[in-house]
């Protein structure tokens, strides 16, 4: 037990990017505390009233196993005193093992109301770490890429709200929304304290990317919606807490010991004596104001796998009729960290938490949408707006260039004398699962091209927009949406998709397996404290075998 007086952890530890020889653990602290990890250890850093550290391990075996514990001021406090799950363990790379990346998006907390429960269902990742911690002789996965809405700060659980009510106002604006850092510390809090998720998120590293929510519904979908939100005034504040806190909580660990080393943000922050917040203020104004001012986007290389971890929120450029995905200098970073030194990689990952490829129908709708938007015609525009809005149309495929633009670089790296055996595109978003293969008019890739989605984690979709993403696959749909796109005079995708799997609507975590140059693809859903799979799906192969539904 541990002292009075002593600190406590409240959140983590938090495994996060993994090296041939390091490691990087997370951590938050109910006060100033020394945390120890092996033989590392880091100071916490304040930010407004919040303790927080980010241990850096060195010196660890590649290809090692290393079980960890974590101490407060010489003080033990993990793994807890109850705990039932294995001990929380470093596998570092550099073996050439076989891999296990899970990815999945859309994770809602457990809200306190039962109707809610159960609209909700199972928590497909806490019936996954509760699946694996059960099996003393599992190994966790390689990685897991948590692909966006990791918290909603525009809707949050019955429990949280009332807390708010508790602290402010919730008459006035934001209204039920979170308001300031404190509020997504709470969170952040709510979402990570569950004991099977915060035993694998211990043991597993973990790559994450922000999507709309961890922010609000639809953020940055265009300029229109951009400069209406501006005008709230409660938005500068929100903006600057939800960049604040994806910074601490997301961002810093997904980055490598060397890569933070070199952010003047980073060392501003552990330099600093006191209270972090006006430096971390400072931080998010600017990149709220200049999206050139900090790449959020990052890469991990997974031995012969290389992940890219691409930010396709805060990047966007969105000036109508120069609209695009990710600004000049992160797409630039794109294509370079994507397709360098070839012959050194067996597979390529690319986590965007909006797919890339739609069901057929809706990518049509949305390229159509864009064009509309760009109209001379104000009505048309203003009509065109308003759909755009309330249907979400804010996809890859919303941003044609942008579209173009990295269907040739999936395209080139499939194509290049050194391409690796598999380029897939991971996401989420859309709340239903589904796996497509890309083929690209008039050339046969040396690699096999795919888009694969898993979401939700946990989240619910109403049955009306099952049946809209059902249609959009269906032919009438397709050729409708195709005829529209024709007559905005939106150019036809340089690429073309058959359906592999899917659509799946329940709550799901997908795994990528892969040994050597051979990958496959699991996607599981939650039953009770186990996730049964769903379907298998070769990678790169034309062997399909489906399982049941």
């Amino acid at each position: 037990m541990t002292p009075p007086g002593s600190p406590r952890l409240l959140l983590g530890p938090v495994l996060r990017h993994v090296g041939t020889t390091t490691a990087s653990v997370w951590v938050q602290t109910d006060r100033p505390a020394t945390v120890r990890v092996l033989d590392s250890h880091a100071r916490t850093f304040e930010v407004a009233g919040h303790h927080y550290a980010l241990v850096d391990i060195d010196g660890l075996s590649p290809a090692s196993a290393t079980p960890y514990t974590v101490s407060l001021d010489g003080q033990h406090c993990w793994p807890l005193p109850d705990a039932k799950q294995p001990a929380s363990v470093i596998h570092t790379r550099g073996g050439g093992d076989p891999l296990r990346v899970v990815f999945g998006s859309c994770r809602y907390p457990k809200p306190d109301e039962p109707k809610r429960v159960r609209a909700l269902g199972s928590d497909a990742l806490d019936a996954y770490a509760a699946e694996l911690s059960a099996d003393p002789a599992s190994r966790p996965p390689d990685a897991l890429l948590l692909l966006g809405d990791q918290v909603y700060a525009d809707n949050p659980t019955p429990q949280v709200r009332r807390w708010l009510a508790t602290r402010r106002d919730v008459r006035r604006p934001p209204w039920q929304e979170v308001a300031d850092f404190a509020e997504y510390a709470r969170l952040y809090t709510e979402s990570w304290q569950d004991s099977e998720l915060r035993w694998l998120l211990s043991t597993t590293p973990t790559a994450m990317i922000f999507d709309d929510h961890d922010v609000r519904d639809d953020w940055n979908t265009s300029q229109a919606w951009l400069a209406n939100i501006r005008r709230q005034s409660w938005w500068e504040t929100r903006l600057r807490a939800a960049l604040v806190s994806y910074w601490i909580y997301q961002h810093i660990g997904n980055l490598a010991p060397d890569e933070r080393a070199a952010d003047p943000t980073w060392t501003r922050v552990r330099e600093a004596t006191g209270d972090t917040w006006p430096i971390l203020a400072e931080a998010a104004d600017l990149a709220a104001s200049n999206p050139y001012a900090v790449r959020w986007s990052f890469r991990w290389d997974l031995d012969r796998t290389r992940l890219i971890m691409v930010d396709t929120r805060a990047a966007r450029v969105l000036t109508e009729g120069h609209r695009s995905m990710l600004d000049e200098t992160e797409f630039a970073w794109l294509e370079r960290s994507a397709g360098e030194d070839l012959a050194d990689v067996d597979h390529v990952l690319v986590g965007s938490s909006l797919p890339w490829l739609l069901p057929p129908a809706i990518d049509h709708a949305q390229a159509a949408n864009e064009r509309y938007c760009g109209s001379r015609n104000r009505l048309v525009a203003g009509l065109a707006e308003r759909a755009r809005q309330l249907a979400d149309l804010e996809h890859w495929a919303a941003f044609q260039r942008s579209f173009a633009r990295f269907t040739a670089l999936l395209r080139d790296i499939a194509t290049d004398p050194d391409a690796p055996a598999t380029v897939s595109v991971l996401s989420g978003d859309v709340h239903h699962s589904y796996a497509v293969r890309a083929e690209f008019p008039g050339v046969v890739p040396d690699a096999s091209v795919y888009q694969l989605v898993c979401s939700p984690i946990h989240q619910a979709l109403p049955g009306p927009f099952r049946a809209v993403l059902r249609i959009g696959w269906s032919r009438p749909a397709i050729t409708l949406t195709r005829w529209l796109r024709r007559l905005a005079r939106a150019p036809l995708p340089e690429v073309s998709w058959t359906r592999l799997r899917g659509p799946y609507f329940h709550n799901a975590v997908a795994t990528v397996h892969i040994a050597g140059r051979a990958a496959e693809l699991a996607v599981s859903k939650p039953d009770g404290l186990t996730c049964g799979q769903v379907t298998r799906l070769s990678l790169g192969e034309t062997r399909e075998a489906e399982l049941a539904d």
